[in-house]
């Protein structure tokens, strides 16, 4: 616990900086801390680190808050480090098209900022307006443009990373075309903060499109087959989405007024390539359906909603049920499966269930609300389901009490003994992030 004497202490280490001797308001969502403290200075967090590692003290990380519920069984741990004042542009040369930043610029601070030189990151993040680009990088998030985009593993060109010990380290480089040696990036992407706390990132960055448009292919017909076949000869032909997600009644009921499955088809290019691949898909409609197509502004609007259509870690739970994000992994064709359980879960246990899922990369995204004992039920039945097609769930949001009722990575992986050996070797006092990643790590 906590005492006095070591508020004092560390107040006399970090003068400048902002220290919050009850921590951030604890909420239901736990990964608080005792002690709050505002780094301004990569040099500040280093000498936190070395602190809490010779004095046995344990340390949770924060950006906006938007990712409390994503891993931990713990309500806090000794010492919260929130970058809220540690954000901004490190380095920016438009020629190399690479931007370095620090942790705590939220996404859409930093595409704002790139708007002026007509680039940007590619990626889609959820929650872009509060989520920092640090814990985009802690989590590797990706959406449905994952597609065309990848993942934020991709975007990463190098890292600087504070160990427990207080020591810096940078993986990677500066420049888009660095291949020497192993990539090491990847080390620390998705892992929670459970390595290091990532002080700085350079990514490398992409020219903004000329034109985009949005197409969405509306099925009647809930077994889905047409709409299987479809995206099986679309990925067969030289058309390029970004995106090629399909929708569940309920979220396009939520986004579009229409109570059907959607198929939401991105483009993203010059005006002549995206007209041409309109063009393409009507010729291939399947029958029987409907097909509406949003042009740039109101592409932009759709996705605007659909990025700020999930649960905020940030946001004070109100108390009518709960709610849980759930990202399942399959092969691609067997996210309509995913969807298919999705509904009859969702008559069978009273919940409102929101999902999607990337017919091209395989991947879903699950948003239930309702009671806590329907919602659980419904993680741990989405769970069997997965295994039958080879696939995994990770629970990525969910109130503390909850998340001591379901293991929110399922069962340890084969490679287990890995995870934990890197750990061990890296911090061996397990003071980072306690217990928020895959096994308890």
């Amino acid at each position: 616990m906590i005492t006095a004497g070591i508020f004092t202490e560390l107040k006399s280490f970090f003068p400048e900086a902002q220290i919050l001797d009850e921590g951030i308001e604890a909420n239901a969502f736990g990964n608080g801390g005792s002690i709050t403290v505002f780094p301004n200075t990569e040099e500040e967090i280093a000498s936190l680190l070395k602190y809490a590692n010779e004095t046995n003290k344990t340390i949770n990380v924060i950006g906006c808050g938007t990712k409390r519920g994503f891993g931990g069984t713990e309500e806090g741990a000794d010492i919260l480090i929130s970058m809220a004042n540690y954000k901004g542009i490190v380095e920016h040369v438009p020629g190399d098209m690479t931007l370095t930043v620090k942790p705590g610029s939220t996404f859409k601070e930093l595409q704002d900022y790139l708007q002026e030189f007509n680039q940007r990151i590619a990626l889609d993040p959820f929650l872009p307006a509060q989520a920092t680009i640090g814990g985009i990088i802690a989590v590797n998030e990706s959406g449905p443009k994952r597609l065309g985009y990848g993942s934020a593993r991709d975007a990463v060109i190098g890292l600087r990373i504070v160990y427990p010990d207080g020591k810096v380290i940078r993986s990677g480089g500066k420049v888009v075309k660095n291949v020497a040696g192993y990539d090491m990036n990847k080390l620390y992407i998705g892992a929670m903060g459970t390595l290091g706390v990532i002080s700085e990132i350079s990514l490398k960055l992409r020219p903004i499109t000329k034109d985009e448009s949005l197409l969405l292919i509306k099925f009647t017909d809930t077994s889905l087959e047409k709409a299987k076949a479809f995206a099986v000869q679309l990925l067969d032909t030289v058309v390029e989405p970004v995106a090629l997600e399909l929708m569940n009644p309920s979220l396009s009921e939520k986004l579009l007024n229409e109570r059907v499955f959607t198929l939401a088809i991105g483009f993203e290019d010059v005006e002549s390539s995206v007209k041409y691949q309109e063009e393409f898909v009507r010729k291939i409609q399947p029958p029987g359906t409907k097909l509406d197509i949003l042009q740039k502004q109101a592409a932009r609007s759709f996705w605007n909603d659909f990025y700020g259509n999930v649960p905020n870690g940030a946001v004070p739970i109100d108390g009518n049920g709960i709610e849980a994000t759930l990202k399942i992994g399959t092969v691609n064709m067997d996210v309509i499966e995913v969807l298919k359980k999705c509904e009859s879960l969702q008559d069978s246990h009273n919940l409102l269930i929101e999902a999607h899922g990337g017919l091209g990369h395989g991947l879903s995204q699950v948003v239930l609300r309702g009671a806590e004992e329907d919602v659980l039920s419904a993680i741990s039945l989405l769970r069997e389901k997965a295994a039958l097609h080879s696939g995994y769930v990770v629970v990525r949001h969910l109130p503390l009490a909850s998340r001591k009722k379901v293991d929110a990575w399922g069962e340890k992986p084969a490679y287990q003994f890995l995870l934990e050996g890197i750990k061990a070797k890296v911090d061996p006092n397990r003071v980072l992030n306690p217990g928020r990643f895959v096994g308890g790590i």
